[in-house]
């Protein structure tokens, strides 16, 4: 299973990168975040991080959780986390981000062989938890980061004199 989840951002590079890998400041942006915790931290700003989150559904949450070993390269720049923890483990993410003459291209990649059970796991991945449950999530992780980092590069400009 692969999920790819893409948006322009009208803010600089470094502006959504670093929005995007101080994950434990998510919860106050996303509000479909419950929690993200650090269990311990890496140099590079990464760690094991404990992550949970609400699936809406109308008025209806589901609720997930996982366990990922974060990894953030500050040169490329990109996240990496490898779930270790929950339904999804073995999935590896990737958010990488590129600039372009708008902005900020970042991409968001799941790629998951998905559960191992007998029978189901390829299905339930393909047809259920990556489209509906990780897509779900993603798409509403980056729409709210991006208006975080847009909203910053708006208020960092400076106001044109009358």
């Amino acid at each position: 299973m692969t999920t790819v989840d893409e948006a322009i951002v009208r803010a600089p590079v470094s502006r959504i990168f670093d929005i995007a890998r101080e994950v434990e400041n998510w919860p106050a942006f996303l509000p479909h975040y419950r929690f993200v915790r650090f269990r311990h931290r890496t140099t590079d700003g990464g760690g094991l991080v404990e992550m949970a989150a609400n699936r809406p559904f109308g008025p209806l949450n589901w609720p997930t959780w996982w366990l990922s070993e974060m990894a953030v390269n500050t040169e490329a720049p990109w996240v990496r986390f490898r779930h270790v923890g929950g339904v999804t483990t073995r999935m590896d993410v990737e958010w990488n981000f590129s600039p372009t003459d708008e902005g900020t291209l970042v991409r968001i990649i799941h790629v998951w062989n998905g559960p191992s059970w007998p029978l189901i796991g390829p299905f339930a991945a393909t047809q259920v938890i990556g489209p509906v449950f990780v897509h779900g999530i993603a798409s509403r992780t980056l729409a709210g980061l991006a208006r975080v980092a847009e909203q910053a590069t708006m208020a960092a400009r400076p106001s044109a004199a009358p």
